[in-house]
């Protein structure tokens, strides 16, 4: 399991640091993209230093690990971030809807009014950000394997059979 630990870790901590950097993470936006690429990072560390064939159960396995250290990160590192990037992103969102509809931008801007700046609802889409991180952090992995991995599967032959029992066969 160490040998997969180091490459996991590696792929959760790139996955959960784009996920909470504020403008890099609305990358996120498209299929949860950097989970994704989380999950693949692990798998080609893996593959790179493995010296049998990944199988889709060790994409798996990393994408899974890389997705929870990902997960973590975005719950401890993402939920500050949002609360003190929140008013920002709002003004810049409101800023682009005014020059393509002034009067939606108007309706936005009263519902940002009256939504206020609670903390549950950034807890409550943190957590389901985890969720989605650490499913498609797993389809990362799954994808890397078939990816990355190309050398041929299953075990090496076995060696041939010893001969005891002289020139004619086994004893």
């Amino acid at each position: 399991m160490n040998n997969k630990l180091k490459p996991a870790l590696i792929g959760g901590v790139v996955l959960g640091l784009l996920s909470v950097i504020p403008f890099v993470s609305a990358a996120n936006v498209c299929c949860c993209i950097w989970a994704i690429v989380g999950g693949m990072l692990a798998t080609y560390l893996y593959v790179k230093n493995s010296p049998l064939p990944a199988t889709a159960a060790d994409g798996a396995i990393l994408g899974a690990i890389a997705g929870v250290v990902g997960a973590a990160i975005q719950l401890i590192i993402g939920i500050p971030v949002a609360l003190a990037m929140g008013p920002t992103m709002r003004n810049l969102m409101l800023s682009l809807l005014e020059r393509a509809d002034p009067r939606q931008a108007e309706m936005m801007r009263q519902q940002f009014e009256a939504a206020g700046d609670a903390i549950g609802p950034v807890i409550i889409n943190a957590l389901i950000m985890s969720v989605l991180l650490f499913v498609f952090s797993v389809i990362g992995g799954l994808l890397g394997v078939p990816i990355f991995e190309k050398r041929k599967g299953g075990a090496p032959p076995p060696p041939p059979p010893i001969n005891v029992g002289g020139p004619g066969g086994y004893a």
